[in-house]
């Protein structure tokens, strides 16, 4: 099981490039995560909704992504509470101390996740959730120690060396958790090196002699990381934004959901993606982009708050294009209703009114992996629809894509302002260069193969800078 000094120190790529690797060697892997905290999320072929990291990770191990690979996701809806799915069904929304009180209740349900991935696999890469160090939340704790506790299960400390102060993170770790706990850990690991590693053989020395156990590593920074899925938020401003001369504009708004919707674009050669920061006007660009929202009437008035409502409006009359996404598309219509505050307090928001339609939110959620083909274009789209809201109105006889014999999304009588509730749709090469046009003229950017092959790059670089045998060891 990997856990980690702190978030993003690379758990996630280090997981989905050790699972490339071993599935290379014809062992059958499998990820898992016990809990997750994410708004980034992944639909599986059942129906349920798991972390996108966890997803990635299936593919790096050749094998369809299910929900008992991370049993229980949060997704953020607010500074102290989120939504709350198990096995990849919303079960509601929580506040943080109402969640953390009855967490361990999850914790039967976790191990009967693990047991049954283990079944049927010859290796289970763990990861844990954030620090592992957190003492003030070992109590109930199912993420981290709790689970490798009750599941016996070796341990490897991850710490990101680019952050500095990896001694001490490592070291530290092991001075503040529980004796039983540290019992469990069998190696630390430093990760995302830059440099001479030799430089580094006395840290080394010095984290193994104060901890008992090897110091493995370090690897060296992946460089591919950019071009692979981001889970998390904080690593959306590492994110390199592109040279290309069309120009993608993203506010960042708080609740921001899916926004590796944007990854295929960021990786044209032609196409530059800015992501605003709030405090700044929204420059003009040729394509406006709304991603999904965890919160949509919150994000809307957020929107408002930096004016950026009378940017979008503007451009849109000198001819910008907009995208709306999920939550993005419900805030270009004209309202948007939450009887039942399902994603906060209940009542009703005016949308930007850029699209004929009216959405309300409700308690079901739709799910589903879907095959599409977009009306403008008749290009084919392989998507997701992650949504909770019945969004209705004339400007859905003008719709977005098509699915089997249904519709999705709306677009605007003058074409300029679309939406749509389908996830993942610039991963298809063909409708991405289309809905670019010119900016994709030449464009030979094989998304999906990408991965794939940066996957395997991922899974080379682990092997020459890991002893994946002697890890393989540990794992026994």
């Amino acid at each position: 099981m990997f856990m980690g000094t702190g978030s993003d120190v690379g758990k996630s790529l280090l997981v989905a490039g050790l699972a490339r690797a071993y599935a290379n060697r014809g062992l059958r892997v499998a990820p898992f995560k016990p809990q997750n905290m994410s708004n980034n999320a992944a639909v599986t072929a059942d129906g349920g909704e798991i972390g996108r990291a966890q997803a990635l990770q299936a593919r790096a191990a050749r094998r369809e992504p299910t929900t008992t690979m991370n049993p229980v996701l949060l997704k953020p809806e607010g500074d102290v509470g989120a939504q709350t799915i198990v096995l990849g069904q919303r079960k509601g929304s929580y506040k943080a101390r109402q969640y953390w009180a009855k967490r361990h209740e999850l914790l039967p349900l976790v191990l009967a996740a693990h047991a049954e991935l283990a079944a049927d696999a010859d290796l289970v890469l763990i990861e844990g959730a954030g620090s592992a160090s957190e003492v003030n939340l070992r109590a109930g704790d199912i993420a981290n120690f709790g689970f490798a506790r009750a599941a016996d299960k070796p341990v490897v400390i991850v710490a990101d060396i680019q952050r500095g102060g990896v001694i001490a993170a490592l070291v530290g770790t092991f001075a503040v958790i529980d004796p039983a706990d540290a019992a469990l850990i069998v190696a630390t690991l430093v990760n995302k090196f830059q440099g001479d590693p030799q430089l580094f053989d006395a840290g080394k020395q010095f984290i193994a002699e104060r901890t008992n156990v090897p110091c493995l590593g370090p690897v060296p920074f992946f460089a591919g990381a950019s071009r692979l899925p981001a889970e998390d938020i904080l690593a959306l401003d590492q994110l390199p934004r592109g040279e290309g001369g069309f120009r993608i504009v993203v506010p960042r708004l708080p609740r921001l959901s899916n926004f590796d919707d944007l990854d295929p674009l960021r990786l044209e050669p032609g196409v530059s993606v800015e992501i605003v920061e709030p405090g700044r006007p929204l420059p003009r660009g040729d394509l406006i982009v709304l991603p999904g929202s965890k919160a949509t009437r919150a994000d809307l008035a957020a929107l408002r708050a930096e004016g950026w409502d009378i940017d979008i409006l503007a451009q849109h009359r000198q001819g910008t294009r907009v995208l709306g996404i999920c939550g993005g598309y419900q805030m270009l219509g004209r309202t948007v209703s939450d009887p039942d505050g399902i994603e906060g307090e209940a009542g009703f928001s005016a949308g930007l009114g850029l699209l004929d339609v009216s959405t309300t939110l409700g308690p079901t959620k739709e799910l589903r992996v879907e095959a599409a083909t977009h009306v403008g274009s008749g290009t084919p789209i392989s998507g997701y629809h992650m949504h909770m809201g019945v969004t209705s109105g004339p400007g859905l006889d003008r719709p977005f894509a098509r699915i089997g014999n249904a519709s999705d999304g709306a677009v605007s009588a003058d074409g300029l302002v679309m939406g749509t509730y389908l996830h993942g749709l610039f991963a298809a090469d063909g409708f991405r260069r289309s809905f670019l046009g010119a900016a994709a003229q030449g464009s030979t950017l094989a998304y999906e193969q990408m991965v794939d092959e940066t996957l395997d790059a991922l899974a080379v670089h682990l092997e020459r800078h890991l002893d994946l045998d002697a890890l393989l060891e540990l794992a026994r």
